[in-house]
């Protein structure tokens, strides 16, 4: 089993950045997927980015490409989600997940974000 920590997120204001952070425990040496979603008030919950740890390459939903950046520690385990400008559209509930190619992927308990105008 994977189990992830959440950090990060809050109130923030309209322009300001965001760096949320994912610490995995437990059997890491499987993850080779990780994910962060977003789910904003009324709405499905939607892949942000991604990051495959064994080529480090990195997709990006087309609705942020140029905003967004996943990133990860090998070292610390942990997979972040960055923004440098954060707009009020990107309220939303934040959560990382992980896991193999194929098997069992496990979720962050989630992160609040909210951004005032």
């Amino acid at each position: 089993q994977v189990q992830l920590v959440e950090s990060g997120g809050g109130l923030v204001q309209a322009g300001g950045p965001l760096r949320l952070s994912c610490a995995a425990s437990g059997r890491v040496f499987n993850i080779i997927v990780m994910r962060w979603y977003r789910q904003a008030p009324g709405k499905q919950r939607q892949v942000v980015a991604q990051l495959i740890t064994s080529s480090g390459s990195t997709n990006y939903a087309d609705s942020v490409k140029g905003g967004f950046t996943i990133a990860r520690d090998t070292a610390k385990n942990t997979v972040y989600l960055q923004r440098n400008s954060l707009e009020p559209e990107d309220t939303a509930v934040y959560y990382c997940q992980v896991g193999p190619i194929t098997g069992t992927y496990y979720w962050g308990q989630g992160a609040q974000v909210t951004v005032s105008s």
